[in-house]
């Protein structure tokens, strides 16, 4: 676990959750290239670790502010910024955004490249970019069109207005609005979950639309043989002969 002044700090609830908090309170959780770094860091020793499920949250009533303005210029920020999201969404287990408070800029990036979203009806979520002069790439602006639909995201990046989490779970941006505690046991439960299983389904939701390339059509057919041929998946049928619970290994 990283030392308690870090700016993000991780450790596992168990050994197949992983919860990765950003601990800047004094910059309401805004991001600089430290705490980039430090994220990619904490994603890349959980992917290299037990876990099933990563959970990402923010200290002290903040998720995240978005990127601390002051550290945007650095050499390397950017960048640092895409592989953290890119880490989020291609993770080859589950990663879960538990929101309470803004999630903003930045912060509202990194909920929507997590797979799942639970925020407590406090929670608030926006795109200030027109308020700092700054635009948004467009993968991120399909992806958010994908998630809440054109009229919304036209709302937040034309207008720059905010929606809070009851809304977000209404249009579907959020799958519970609620205390985080109910985050952390939807995280135990799917932590139990048939990791290959899991694994092969995230991987066609990262599928977009349009027809697959062969690449992605092969990746995908590993994947569902993988899952098929594995030792999770005989203890998933003997389990539900038996009326028990199944004890998956990832195997």
């Amino acid at each position: 676990m990283t030392p308690n002044s870090a700016k993000v700090l991780d450790r596992e609830l168990t050994p197949q959750i992983v919860e990765v908090t950003i601990n800047r309170p004094e910059k309401r959780n805004a991001l600089d290239l430290d705490a980039l770094n430090m994220i990619i860091d904490a994603l890349t020793r959980a992917i290299d670790s037990e876990a099933r499920v990563i959970s990402l949250r923010g200290i002290d009533g903040w998720f995240c502010a978005g990127a601390d303005i002051s550290a945007m210029r650095e050499r390397g920020f950017a960048p640092a910024l895409a592989e953290v999201l890119r880490l989020l969404s291609t993770a080859p287990v589950v990663t879960m955004a538990a929101i309470d408070g803004p999630a903003l800029g930045a912060g509202m990036q990194l909920a929507m490249f997590c797979d799942i979203r639970v925020a407590t009806a406090r929670s608030a979520f926006g795109i200030p970019a027109g308020k700092l002069g700054l635009a948004l790439d467009s993968a991120t602006i399909v992806r958010l069109v994908q998630m809440i639909g054109r009229s919304t995201a036209a709302e937040l990046l034309l207008g720059a207005e905010t929606i809070d989490g009851q809304r977000a779970y209404e249009l579907g941006f959020v799958q519970r609005c609620c205390d985080l505690d109910v985050a952390e046991a939807w995280a135990a439960r799917i932590a139990g979950l048939a990791p290959l299983s899991i694994r092969a389904h995230k991987l066609a939701l990262g599928v977009t639309p349009q027809p697959a390339s062969a690449e992605d059509a092969e990746a995908m057919a590993v994947a569902i043989a993988r899952a098929v041929g594995s030792d999770d998946f005989a203890e998933g049928r003997r389990a539900f002969a038996e009326k028990r619970r199944p004890v998956f290994r990832g195997q």
